[in-house]
């Protein structure tokens, strides 16, 4: 079986570029016997950014470039020849992506913008050249600044998808079919568990040339936000929706406590899914007759509103537009932008070993600070490139 394209979660290594040294060059001509220091300073490392890209939506081009690297910046010269910027690297990335520490689990960043930039990493900065120690005092300074050490990290990239209504039920509860009637899209329908294994986006046709769109996730088990099933890999889809959608079949056993062990796996995933608005449609109904849905009205919850539906017959589905386009078009339309981003628990993640390389950079030269510098003292702890001085 071929491998999917949809990925929503890769780990890679970023490191951005290392300011370059600064020169401690003095200026030598045939009729200037002490034409004094005219060292340049470094040039910036390149920085590292996410920008966030309608074009894409999912994280597969990172999936094969696991390191992510910024060029540093050149030494400078002589004549206070400042060195060139490093080169900064842009990762693109779909609309939804958040961004963790690999290491701790902290979240850094949330990406929910076409052209929205971020700077993950910051390249570190130019050493100053021997030219801009000259005093009074200490007209010639032997030395220059090495540059500032690049910043490294492993980062943990998160797709969650933007969609203005997310389908949540269990397995077979008849998702794939709701949305396949509902809009174009065409997600694999067969009559057993988890034919889901990737959230599938739709968009939803309504009246007067207006539409919004709808996300099948895989099928919720109880103990999915423990890790059971496929739900703890796909409930942060749900974080993006402004509305949930519940679908329940008819046939169930116990409709309100199908909804509450769903509900449940919702609020242990994340507490703040407890204020989402939700709808409820009792799937399959072309099962039952006006007598039967009359009888399960008692049994269902009271503080959302409900529609029986078949994706079959098609029975109910304008109904259910209607009530999801009235739903949507409250004041609590489109509140992703209020959701509170958790700090992740690495230790449940498992990661290939090739996550973990780190390439080869050499050794880096300890950058002092500009105010940390003594005129009085030519080489205490300063950089001294014995190639570029002349005798004075």
């Amino acid at each position: 079986m071929a491998e999917s394209n949809f990925v929503d979660y890769v780990k890679i290594y970023c490191r951005s570029g290392k300011g370059g040294r600064g020169s401690s060059h003095f200026r030598r001509a045939k009729y200037i016997p002490k034409g004094g220091p005219d060292g340049g300073n470094g040039g910036r490392g390149g920085h590292i950014y996410l920008r966030g890209n309608r074009n894409y939506w999912t994280l597969l081009h990172l999936k094969y470039e696991r390191h992510i690297l910024a060029t540093n910046g050149e030494s400078g010269g002589a004549k206070r020849s400042f060195g060139k910027d490093g080169q900064d690297r842009t990762i693109e990335v779909p609309c939804g992506t958040v961004v963790y520490d690999a290491g701790t689990g902290e979240f850094i960043c949330d990406v929910t913008e076409d052209g929205q930039v971020v700077r993950l990493l910051k390249g570190g900065k130019g050493g100053l050249g021997n030219w801009n120690f000259r005093t009074a005092t200490n007209q010639a300074p032997r030395y220059a600044q090495p540059g500032e050490p690049a910043q490294e990290r492993f980062v943990i990239l998160q797709l969650k998808l933007l969609a203005d209504v997310g389908l949540v039920g269990f397995p077979n509860a008849g998702k794939s079919t709701l949305l396949s009637v509902l809009s174009a899209a065409k997600p694999k329908i067969a009559n057993y568990p988890f034919t889901t294994l990737e959230p599938n986006l739709g968009i939803v046709s309504y009246r007067d040339n207006r539409s919004f769109v709808m996300a099948d996730i895989p099928g919720i088990i109880e103990g999915a936000s423990e890790g059971k099933g496929l739900g703890l890999r796909f409930l942060r889809h749900i974080e993006r929706n402004s509305l949930l959608l519940f679908l329940i079949p008819a046939d169930s056993d116990d409709i309100r406590k199908e909804y509450d062990v769903l509900c449940n796996e919702l609020v242990k995933y994340n507490p703040d899914l407890a204020d989402k608005p939700r709808v409820l449609a009792i799937s399959k109904s072309d099962m039952l007759d006006e007598e039967l849905m009359r009888e399960l009205e008692p049994e269902l919850p009271d503080d959302i509103p409900h529609v029986f539906i078949s994706g079959v017959t098609h029975y109910g589905l304008q109904e259910l537009k209607d009530l999801l386009w009235k739903e949507l078009n409250k004041e609590s339309f489109h509140e992703t932008e209020k959701i509170v981003h958790k700090n992740i628990d690495v230790s449940k993640l498992t990661f290939d070993e090739d996550d973990f390389d780190v390439p080869v950079e050499e050794d880096e030269e300890e950058y002092v600070e500009y105010e940390d510098w003594d005129d009085e003292d030519e080489d205490g702890g300063a950089y001294d490139d014995g190639e570029n001085i002349s005798e004075r």
